[in-house]
């Protein structure tokens, strides 16, 4: 290989050379063309599976004869479009640096997640807290047997008390930042994803959002991929192709189903494309930047809604193809969480997803952007061999359940496009099984598009009959104030208000908790929010009232400074107290 034809196999006629590729074997065994290709695949590329499927699959040989032949016959053509599509790196290309990227954006993310509910964990579900985990898990000791352990799967069972859930989020961090540092990366990874889920499975609807979800998936996947060593060592490792593959498809269904359930929920907004033009006024925790997008024209409003779908559902297929279309998806995929980003507040979200994004990069792309110095050193170790067989073992049940699952999640999300029922037999009950752990979910978040922007306003009544407000410390409140930037923090209470203000406040169980905390003071809720107006003694009543909020015009704002206008809508809640 690699001589002239004819100098190293004098048996093989020149003209044979010429017209296809021959690998000559050190024992004398020659093959040619496509099967020679799948030789070196299988000897020194660790790619076994097309060999296999020469071998073994009927009719694969017969068109891989035909399809090497049609390329040979315009080799030139041929080259030109490989080095565009895989550019001009050749071989089998590495992971090493690419996963060490991933985990130390995945222990970013892990170390904002622990860090942002520290301060506000009492106080969601603490003792007394909104939805407490102790009353949780004593009314499932109450009423289900040992199958309350696979229900509920967290941590808490040992002990839910207020210094075990701050314990939880300290040990978090600290395990996060061990990650980031690259000590023990695999066990890192285990330990943050049991307790991470420890805290989502007694979280209630404060742990429920679509990111914790994806944090659990990317987290157990993390362990796969994570390498199994202690010390901190050079990317050299080459990651279990199994593990990438995984991670990619997670990467695919976040961004396909996105798109999807959009449309397949029928809203009139989305299909006229008019979306955008509501989105970015009446999403749960805009930013400053939200208030410019939102005056932008309707023309580019609706140009912008296209170029989602094109990148949400499009390009997302671009990550099954070779590796310049996939970098393009990568880059895609991240401009887009930036812009998302750039008007929004979706805590670790954006950051997460870029983690997971990163690894449709491989090394000798990451490599580029590396200064000269770090890449040489990086360059003169060749990667070691992929992770020991015994991972595999692993490995491969995970990736049947993933498979199991979220296949099912898909037929289901197919079945809802097309307007039939959903999923029911074998296939629904895999996905029920799973769904404790919270590691193989549905995803798409705003299938239907909120139009108006409702707030509620909670205010409480001083002794001399005066109601004044309650200030929390994000969402939208006075007029005056600016749209906050807030992430990757996640103010959880916030979230939830926007939720509570969209309809059925009253039934929430967590809202009646919320005013009968205010009626008593309860310090650890009133930390939630930024004031409180009754600094001496809790208030004689509280009521909650509705009003509808939008942003000020442009001469509006000029003239006024207001960054939104509101309207009052009715009272949610009359006037309550703790003896009513």
């Amino acid at each position: 290989m690699g001589q002239e034809p004819g100098e190293a196999a004098p048996r093989i006629p020149r003209a044979e050379l010429e017209r296809a590729i021959h690998l000559v074997l050190p024992d004398g065994t020659i093959h040619r063309g496509a099967e020679a290709i799948y030789v070196l695949f299988a000897r020194y590329a660790g790619r076994p599976a097309q060999l296999w499927a020469w071998r073994h699959v009927p009719g694969f040989a017969w068109a891989s004869r035909i399809a090497y032949a049609a390329i040979a016959r315009h080799r030139g053509a041929a080259d030109r479009l490989e080095r565009a599509l895989w550019g001009r790196e050749i071989g089998p290309h590495s992971f090493a640096l690419s996963r060490w990227l991933f985990l130390r954006l995945l222990a970013l993310v892990y170390l904002a997640a622990f860090l942002s509910l520290w301060p506000q964990i009492l106080g969601l579900i603490g003792e007394r807290g909104l939805e407490p985990a102790s009353e949780l898990l004593e009314l499932l000791r109450e009423r289900m047997g040992p199958e309350r352990f696979a229900y509920v799967p967290s941590l808490a069972w040992l002990g839910s008390s207020d210094l075990a859930l701050r314990a939880t989020c300290a040990t978090g961090a600290l395990i996060a930042g061990l990650l980031l540092v690259d000590l023990a990366p695999a066990w890192c990874a285990l330990a943050l994803y049991v307790l991470y889920l420890s805290i989502v499975s007694v979280g209630g609807d404060f742990l429920s959002f679509q990111w914790d979800s994806l944090l659990l998936e990317v987290g157990l996947l993390a362990v796969l991929y994570a390498p199994w060593r202690l010390r901190r060592a050079p990317p050299r490792r080459e990651p279990t192709r199994i593990g990438r593959w995984l991670l990619w498809w997670l990467a695919f269904r976040l961004m396909f189903a996105s798109g999807v359930v959009k449309l397949a929920s029928g809203d009139a907004t989305w299909r006229g494309l008019d979306a955008l033009a509501y989105h970015y006024q009446t999403q749960p925790l805009p930013t400053p930047i939200a208030w410019y997008a939102h005056h932008l024209p309707p023309w580019f409003q609706q140009a912008s809604v296209l170029v989602m779908f094109a990148i949400e559902i499009g390009a997302a297929f671009l990550v099954f193809l070779p590796r310049r279309l996939r970098h393009l998806a990568c880059g895609l995929f991240v401009l887009f969480q930036v812009l998302i980003a750039a008007t929004g507040n979706y805590g670790m979200f954006n950051l997460l997803s870029v983690a997971l994004f990163a690894t449709l990069l491989d090394d000798a792309f990451l490599l580029r952007l590396l200064p000269a110095r770090l890449r040489g050193r990086l360059r003169s170790s060749a990667p070691r061999p992929r992770e020991a067989p015994s991972k595999l073992l692993l490995a491969a049940p995970l990736a049947l359940l993933v498979a199991a699952v979220s296949g099912g999640l898909t037929a289901d999300l197919r079945r809802r496009a097309a307007g039939r029922p959903p999923l029911d037999g074998l296939a629904r009950s895999v996905v029920v099984r799973a769904a404790p752990l919270r590691s193989v979910n549905p995803y798409g978040l705003f299938a239907v598009m909120t139009t108006e922007r409702p707030e509620i306003e909670i205010e409480g009544e001083r002794g001399d009959g005066t109601w004044v407000a309650y200030r929390f410390r994000w969402k939208s409140g006075p007029l005056d104030r600016p749209p906050p930037w807030v992430a990757p923090h996640m103010p959880r209470l916030d979230w939830q208000m926007w939720f509570a203000a969209l309809g059925g406040a009253r039934q929430e169980r967590w809202f009646r908790t919320l005013l009968g905390r205010l009626l008593e003071g309860e310090p650890a809720v009133l930390d939630l929010l930024e004031s409180s107006p009754f600094p001496d003694s809790p208030p004689r009543r509280v009521r909650a009232r509705l009003y509808l909020y939008e942003f000020t015009t442009p001469a509006e704002r000029a003239a006024s400074g207001g960054w939104w206008k509101r309207e009052w809508l009715r009272d949610v809640v009359p006037p309550v107290s703790l003896g009513g």
